[in-house]
């Protein structure tokens, strides 16, 4: 089977420098890379902060060699009405263009968007193509395990129709972690269903076996990406705040990123040892993951594990060993522990996360050693190569079975 012609649709692109935005352009450029004629559908980049703008009308635009389909979209992320009125703004885009995306050999729609699968459904059932689905988020189990949503209400009752609709219209569906495979496998789809494929580390280190501190003071530790509830940095600031009072800990958390609760993190700041960067560019990004001795992976579950950072295997690429402040069974933990790549806390305990920092700031040789086990994990599990490879496997079969 030669070439095919893939439609990607991803709510998030490049140039996004963080979530799945950075992934997706991973699988186009990774799947172009093997052979085939790769075009995506996302939405205008607006994500973490919408620092590019706003347009009102679609335009085409070509990343890196992959052309891309921009849908405009009303953005705004600061309360749950403006969440939903820009999701469905994006759906609302999505169901415009349908007539102009032509026929593909499949359609890979990244989730979320949510709101975005119900134009997919439409979509692969007119057009009589394989569909598949890849899951980055549980939704709406992450709506309500965060506490955005009740599960008794009206929103939720219908997000549960599409979502089973999606899981039975859906060719195969790619997800991130075992939590994952166990939580759909409950809903009855079938096992045959699920692949399992790790998101990649979407960045590398520009300058191999360089130096990184492990030695310098304070320990440098850093937390990078989305600040949103479901990460539950704010207790952990503030534990690490009341630590700082009682005793001297030789520790600088730095943190980069925005979201909805980067206010909530802001205030429980009190000394020069929490610094909030914001969203930096790509040459400070380097040089803070360079510069760090520790990274910090965080996740506040509330029940159903919704959701995998993909955080942590940019972390573990650039030799960063992993304090993971999370659930004890979730797979962050798993990957931690397998790896020997760090350390893990339960983040219901959050005093447990300053008195760990008291141990790494004492333990510099078994940093460096976690470190080297990290990159060495990442090496052979998350690479790029292996990702999109995996991805050309499963999308082969799909199509040659439909065919």
């Amino acid at each position: 089977m030669n070439g095919l012609r893939i439609q990607l649709w991803s709510y998030n692109y490049d140039p996004e420098p963080t979530g799945i935005g950075p992934v997706s352009k991973s699988l186009a450029e990774g799947l172009r890379d093997l052979g085939h004629d790769v075009r995506v559908v996302a939405a205008h980049p607006h994500y973490p902060e919408p620092r590019w703008g706003q347009r009102l009308t679609p335009y085409r635009e070509v990343r890196n060699g992959v052309p891309v389909l921009r849908l405009p979209l009303w953005i705004g992320r600061s309360s749950a009405a403006q969440r939903y009125r820009q999701e469905l703004s994006f759906m609302a885009a999505q169901f415009a263009a349908l007539p102009t995306l032509g026929r593909p050999d499949i359609i890979i729609s990244a989730s979320p968007s949510f709101p975005a699968l119900l134009p997919a459904i439409v979509n692969v059932r007119a057009r009589r193509v394989p569909w598949l689905l890849w899951l980055h988020d549980l939704l709406p189990d992450g709506a309500t395990s965060s506490g955005l949503v009740d599960d008794a209400s009206p929103i939720i009752k219908l997000a549960r129709l599409l979502e089973r609709a999606s899981y039975r219209r859906a060719d195969q569906i790619v997800v991130l972690s075992s939590a994952f495979t166990r939580n759909l496998v409950a809903k009855n789809v079938p096992d045959g269903k699920i692949r399992l494929i790790f998101d990649p580390a979407t960045r590398t280190p520009r300058v191999e076996n360089g130096s990184f501190r492990h030695s310098a003071a304070p320990l440098r530790v850093l937390s990078m990406g989305n600040i949103g509830y479901s990460q539950g940095l704010t207790p952990l600031v503030s534990s690490f705040e009341r630590a700082l009072d009682r005793a001297a800990l030789d520790v600088e958390l730095r943190i980069t990123g925005n979201g909805l609760a980067a206010a909530d993190v802001r205030k429980e700041i009190r000394s020069d040892r929490v610094k909030m960067l914001g969203v930096v560019d790509d040459d400070d990004l380097e040089d803070e993951l360079r510069s760090a001795d520790v990274a910090l992976v965080s996740q506040n579950h509330h029940g159903a594990e919704f959701n995998i950072p993909s955080k942590i295997m940019n972390f573990m690429m650039y030799g960063l060993p992993v304090l993971a402040a999370v659930n004890p069974d979730s797979e962050v933990a798993r990957i931690v522990e397998k790896s020997g790549g760090g350390w893990v806390v339960d983040s219901g305990a959050p005093d447990t996360f300053p008195t760990k920092l008291v141990d790494l700031a004492a333990s510099r040789d078994d940093i460096a050693h976690r470190g080297g086990l990290a990159q060495q994990y990442a090496a052979r599990h998350f690479s790029q190569e292996g990702f999109a490879t995996q991805f050309d496997e499963l999308i082969r079969e799909m199509v040659a079975a439909w065919r």
